[in-house]
């Protein structure tokens, strides 16, 4: 195990590994808020980021909304549904530290859209805004723009984008582990 200092951002201390670690890739990224990840959400992300150079996981909101019903999320519109993120990222190879340049420059206005998409030039912003494309439309025009193979992932668990950013949700992911913890175990 190595232990790094973060320094200015996170972003800096993620691309610096990666420098640092040349053999790293395929490198798996996610939050340490993040905890109801578990085996099947990283599986079923790893078939879908395959062949990526970078892939985001992120839920869509019907699904979380079924399965939460008044569970309060940033969410990203585009023609055919709104997206949260899952705090899951696949970095597929040295390419990917394109992306975390960019990153770098929005991750303070992270949780505003327009900040975010308006990283990625004022036409593919406009295009998403006005909900011409849709979200794997999106991230394929972002790859081109970048010269790199991008994907979107969507993971059918509503758990993948529930993280702990406030104490309500502390208290829904204490709820849900112990609702797994009382789950008879099928392997018996």
């Amino acid at each position: 195990m190595t232990v790094r200092d973060s320094g200015a951002s996170i972003v800096e201390a993620i691309a610096g590994t990666l420098r640092s670690m040349p053999q790293a890739y395929p490198f798996l990224l996610t939050t340490a808020d993040n905890v109801l990840l578990d085996d099947a959400m990283i599986d079923r992300f790893k078939v879908g980021a395959e062949g990526a150079d970078i892939a985001v996981a992120l839920v869509e909101r019907k699904v979380l909304e079924a399965a939460y019903p008044g569970n309060r999320r940033t969410w990203l519109p585009f023609r055919g549904g709104a997206y949260s993120g899952a705090n899951l990222f696949w970095l597929g190879s040295p390419e990917a530290l394109e992306v975390l340049a960019i990153w770098r420059r929005v991750e303070q206005q992270r949780k505003k859209a327009r900040a975010v998409l308006g990283a990625f030039g004022v036409g593919l912003s406009l295009m998403i805004a006005l909900r011409m494309l849709t979200l794997g439309g999106a991230v394929a025009r972002v790859g081109r723009r970048l010269g790199l193979t991008a994907k979107a992932v969507l993971l059918p668990y509503a758990e993948a984008c529930i993280d702990v950013d406030k104490p309500s949700d502390h208290a829904m992911v204490e709820a849900i582990l112990r609702a797994r913890a009382s789950r008879p175990d099928p392997e018996l």
